[in-house]
């Protein structure tokens, strides 16, 4: 009988179970699990299974995997904004740094210009966003 869809994930999530008890090595799992997606029938799925502990393939049901709990976009955003902040602002004191120790001179630290303004508006936007709940 043709295999659907659904019963090739089944088998999979078996493989997922027995790899993860430590059953079924790399490149076991690996192989097994290129086979399933491309077996036609429940015979060809059975085969994949057929030394490993029993497991009621019609019966099963995968698992849900723990899926961390969804950031709003807005979070990574802000993370992604601080990292740019922080980057772009490491490149601008070792710039500042470099001319400073070429010239053997005192130069006016104007990293804080750059980095000053744009901090103080993502931490204001930080801060705002924390309360907010948008579900």
């Amino acid at each position: 009988m043709r295999a659907s869809d659904a019963d090739r994930d089944r088998v999979a999530a078996v493989l997922r179970e027995h790899y993860a008890e430590g059953r079924l090595n790399v490149e076991e799992f690996d192989e097994r699990l290129d086979q399933v997606y491309r077996s036609k029938t429940h015979g060809e799925l059975g085969v994949l299974t057929r030394d490993l502990p029993h497991v009621d393939l019609r019966a099963y049901t995968a698992r849900a995997t723990a899926v961390p709990e969804k950031k709003s976009e807005k979070d990574g955003g802000l993370k992604g904004a601080w990292a740019i902040w922080a980057m772009a602002s490491g490149i601008n004191w070792v710039i500042w740094l470099a001319v400073s120790l070429g010239t053997w001179e005192e130069i006016f630290p104007w990293p804080l210009l750059v980095m000053g303004p744009w901090g103080v508006a993502l931490l204001v936007s930080s801060i705002a966003g924390r309360g907010r709940d948008d579900k």
